[in-house]
């Protein structure tokens, strides 16, 4: 009828609509989104949010070590978890440990992920002896334990931040080349890289610009998933003694603080930085796995 108002067709769904449409569909990936970020506000902000600083000497006092959690000190400041055998409030050492155990997780991630996509990515492309140099080194590096890797490493180098997040590097990159090598043999043929190739465009320039963008899914993924793996080996080799130094706690470390008073029932010293350990690679592994079935359809479960 003349009369009535013609009804508007819908606008078609962009991709980024399409893929917060996909990832919020399933409530738990939602919920584990926001203790990621919950968990990276408290270690950003953490100088100003926590009652102490754990590693500032003056600020500790041996005679608060081993609290129990709820106690006040003498000066009146209330341990909500308790404090370690060093006066060191738990609650402030595990948000400063989990702002180590983010540092060391997304840049060792990220620059493993750079190093190891780009050999993935020039395997592919490259094919002969270059791919098969590059593929049996990652073979060779996959062949041995991450963690007997990087306490050999670790056990060359010394302690300290830097240190672990090379040795991590060094153990983690080979994933990212077998993971970019397997997605750019998919797209080597495609018919957008002939034709790059037939307009004489520059390797680096076919490879960054055409090749790299279609092969960022399966990379988005798997670097989610080893932000945890860096994490967990983190705390395993700070547990050890041998990942960060005493003056800067992470959660694998003020774990290992508290083993020995498991056996006296002083339970908390350990128990919270591993709860909070336990929370956050539960949460990332969520979230990459929601990415996984929203980037790659066919392993929707």
């Amino acid at each position: 009828m003349s009369g009535m108002a013609e009804i508007a067709p819908a606008a078609p769904e962009t991709p980024l609509q399409r893929f917060v449409r996909d990832f919020t569909s399933n409530r738990l990936a939602v919920g584990a989104l926001v203790v990621v970020l919950l968990i990276a506000l408290a270690a950003i902000f953490a100088p100003w949010i926590t009652p102490q600083n754990p590693y500032d000497l003056a600020q500790l006092d041996i005679m608060d070590g081993r609290l129990p959690p709820g106690a006040s000190s003498a000066a009146g400041m209330t341990y909500w978890l308790g404090t370690d055998d060093q006066g060191r409030d738990m609650l402030s050492g595990i948000i400063y440990g989990l702002r180590i155990s983010l540092i060391v997780g997304i840049g060792s991630a990220l620059i493993a992920g750079v190093v190891g996509s780009t050999l993935g990515l020039v395997a592919a492309y490259a094919g002969g002896r270059v791919e098969t140099a590059i593929m049996r080194l990652v073979d060779l590096q996959l062949s041995f334990p991450a963690i007997l890797v990087a306490l050999m490493i670790l056990a060359f180098l010394g302690k300290g931040i830097g240190n672990v997040m090379i040795a991590l590097v060094l153990v983690e990159w080979a994933r990212y080349a077998r993971t970019a090598r397997g997605a750019a043999l998919v797209e080597r043929r495609r018919e957008y890289i002939e034709a790059a190739e037939c307009l004489a465009l520059p390797r680096w320039r076919v490879l960054f610009r055409h090749l790299l963008p279609n092969c960022l899914p399966p990379l988005i993924v798997i670097g989610t998933i080893q932000i945890a793996r860096a994490i967990t080996l983190e705390a395993t080799l700070s547990f050890l003694g041998l990942g960060v130094p005493i003056t800067e706690p992470s959660l694998g470390l003020l774990i290992a603080n508290g083993y020995q008073y498991m056996l006296s029932g002083q339970y908390w010293i350990s128990f919270y930085p591993g709860l909070a350990l336990l929370l956050t690679i539960m949460a990332i592994n969520l979230v990459g796995d929601q990415l996984r079935d929203v980037l790659n359809p066919r392993q929707q479960r």
